[in-house]
């Protein structure tokens, strides 16, 4: 069976015990959100205190979503939409830095 996406998630066919689907988690390291910005990221991430910690706590926030999604563990809509939310905010953040950082601002 193909995988279809869903709202930032592949479906794939059935699990291999269960006959269950198994969900297969899109993911959302800065590396392959702004691929054409990769030196400027290793760059700013020694550079600035401040994009470095928002890298890090970007990608925690990552991390910490995926893990719920994929193995499906029990927590309310809300919550999983306000941790998406700040790294959407964080990512959002950091981009206009990279920008700036790349027109030598």
């Amino acid at each position: 069976m193909g995988i279809i996406a869903l709202s930032g998630h592949a479906w794939g066919g059935p699990g291999p015990a269960t006959g269950a689907m198994i969900m297969q988690v899109e993911h959302h390291d800065l590396h392959h959100e702004f691929p054409e910005y990769l030196d400027y990221i290793h760059s700013l991430k020694t550079a600035s205190e401040q994009f470095g910690h928002m890298y890090d706590e970007y990608h925690q926030l990552t991390r910490e979503v995926e893990r719920l999604e994929e193995e499906d563990l029990p927590v309310d809509d809300f919550t999983i939409e306000n941790m998406k939310k700040q790294r959407v905010w964080l990512k959002d953040q950091m981009y206009r830095m990279l920008v700036a950082h790349k027109k030598g601002v």
